[in-house]
């Protein structure tokens, strides 16, 4: 199941951190790992998991306890440009960038063990 949140006020640096640290995970774990973690990202990252497993659980019935973080991506977003007044009445731009973040989550299969 997919889940997208689009033009997210954060730069895809920061945002990649959380991402990274969700990469992987069950569901579960995820939303209790962004629910620690000190940074701005984390309460929207968040959401964005919890709408993914809403999805889900809408279209195929599959429980939260079954999911895991398939792919987390994290884009380059518009780049709103902004002036700053600078000496000699010159201005430098600001550029305040944002994020696309594109989650897909798949159900968890157990590994068999062998014997060797």
């Amino acid at each position: 199941m997919k889940a997208r949140l689009k033009n997210y006020r954060q730069s895809p640096r920061k945002v990649r951190l959380l991402a990274n640290a969700v990469r992987g995970k069950s569901v579960t774990h995820a939303q209790t790992v962004l629910s620690v973690l000190p940074k701005k990202a984390a309460l929207p990252l968040k959401k964005l998991i919890m709408s993914a497993a809403s999805n889900a659980k809408q279209t195929t019935g599959i429980d939260e306890k079954k999911l895991m973080v398939d792919t987390i991506e994290v884009n380059k977003g518009h780049v709103f440009m902004r002036h700053k007044p600078r000496a000699r009445g010159r201005a430098t731009p600001i550029r305040k960038k944002t994020s696309i973040v594109t989650l897909t989550l798949k159900e968890e299969t157990k590994a068999k063990k062998t014997k060797s």
